[in-house]
């Protein structure tokens, strides 16, 4: 049985007692009534006591903090609101105060369920909040989840999105970032091959592996070269006592962070060597900056063992989606059924996790799509974090979104023929 939790939980625990005496000489360096405060020595041991307690906390799960946005050149009051909830998902839906709003496009941006939690898209958020109806998944942290609500996997996952289409639709648009660009195509693919009448409008993927056999990038090779045994002996284990959901099996959220800091611990540990120096130099606003991402960064969120299970091996070891292989609850994934949803893929140029073509594939696994429902976007000059975020995303990919969902919500309202 691996026992990482039990350690890493008791890791945390041994340290208590030495991150608060930290945080006591840090306090102490930093009080105004001290004369060693303002000196160079008084900065050194206030840094090196704040790198020291950053580096060794638990970072708990984020605020969105976007209490106002503009519309038609107006700043207007946005209250978080949950509309929908179950066990290991609620939707939150940012309400702003304005009239015009409520005619705006309805969009459901689905967060990746990979180990950050839903905030890591505050900036998508952000960006959509003046122009739509923005609605976002917060996935659950698994280990908060008690075993009686039972397991949740690929095919649940799938169920969400087809519940969320039915519950928001039928003039619904979805974003899928990254991961969840798989279950929320094969969602809406069930849901045209039952003829559903709450089909979406619209699905923009962004960074997903749809295909991971193009472009491999590293982590794409990794599963393939390791195989679902590997995974399961080595990333899958118990919930320690502690936590209300004790004995759940999971894939810890701190395994998978360090893995992504793994694959860039020189930038890492430059950031953390660049904010020492802030400190010291007395420039907040940089050490600020740090704090804020690094804040995002480090919070992580477990994900129960059967959807990563399967997640790694349907999608990066089998490829059953691109392959046609792919089944949700004994009934089979055809993406051909797809003719009404519109599909826009949007890829980074320099994107580390999701390679180019592995999410334009959705258009050509789509042939009974019309070619006027389709759009793909290459974003030169970002990696995957810049395909949802960052200054190219505001100023080139948003709008090119936004242009798409606007086309596709005023389609007249699909009649019952149109459904038969």
């Amino acid at each position: 049985m691996n026992f990482s939790y039990v350690w890493y939980d008791t890791a945390h625990w041994l340290l208590s007692p030495a991150r608060a005496a930290s945080d006591l000489t840090k306090h102490f360096f930093d009080n105004p009534g001290n004369p060693l405060t303002n000196t160079p020595y008084g900065r050194t041991v206030s840094a090196a006591c704040e790198l020291f307690e950053r580096t060794t906390r638990r970072y708990g799960k984020p605020a969105f903090g976007l209490p106002t946005t503009v519309i038609d050149g107006e700043e207007v009051a946005v209250t978080e609101r949950i509309v929908w909830e179950r066990p290991f998902c609620r939707i939150i839906s940012f309400v702003r105060d304005h009239p015009e709003a409520k005619s705006q496009p309805k969009l459901l941006i689905v967060a990746p369920m990979s180990g950050h939690y839903a905030t890591l898209l505050r900036g998508t958020v952000e960006t959509f909040l003046p122009t739509h109806q923005v609605m976002i998944t917060d996935w659950t942290d698994a280990r908060m989840v008690p075993l009686a609500e039972g397991r949740f996997d690929l095919d649940d996952y799938i169920d969400y999105v087809k519940d969320l289409c039915r519950a928001f639709g039928p003039d619904l648009h979805l974003m899928a970032v990254c991961q969840p660009a798989v279950p929320v195509i094969a969602a809406v693919a069930r849901l045209e091959a039952e003829n559903d009448p709450c089909i979406p409008r619209s699905m923009t993927l962004m960074g997903g592996p749809i295909d991971t056999r193009r472009s491999p990038t590293a982590v794409n090779r990794l599963a393939e070269e390791r195989g679902i045994e590997w995974f399961e002996r080595h990333c899958i284990t118990k919930v320690p006592p502690s936590h209300p959901g004790f004995w759940r099996d999971v894939y810890p959220g701190f395994q998978q962070l360090s893995g992504f800091m793994a694959m860039n611990i020189d930038r890492h540990l430059t950031a953390h060597w660049d904010m020492f120096n802030h400190l010291v130099e007395g420039d907040g606003d940089s050490a600020e900056k740090h704090r804020e991402f690094y804040d995002e960064y480090l919070a992580v969120m477990d994900l129960t063992a059967e959807f990563y299970l399967q997640t790694v091996e349907k999608v990066f070891v089998n490829h059953e989606l691109p392959k046609g292989e792919m089944m949700h609850r004994d009934q089979p994934v055809d993406l051909m059924s797809i003719r009404r949803c519109a599909i826009m893929a949007v890829e980074g140029e320099r994107d580390d996790i999701s390679g180019v073509g592995q999410t334009l594939a959705a258009l050509e696994l789509t042939p009974n799509l019309s070619s006027d429902k389709k759009l793909y976007h290459l974003q030169a000059k970002v990696g995957h974090y810049g395909v949802f975020n960052g200054s190219r995303f505001r100023s080139q990919i948003a709008p090119r979104i936004a242009e798409f969902i606007e086309t596709h919500d005023r389609e007249p309202a699909r009649t019952k023929a149109s459904r038969a």
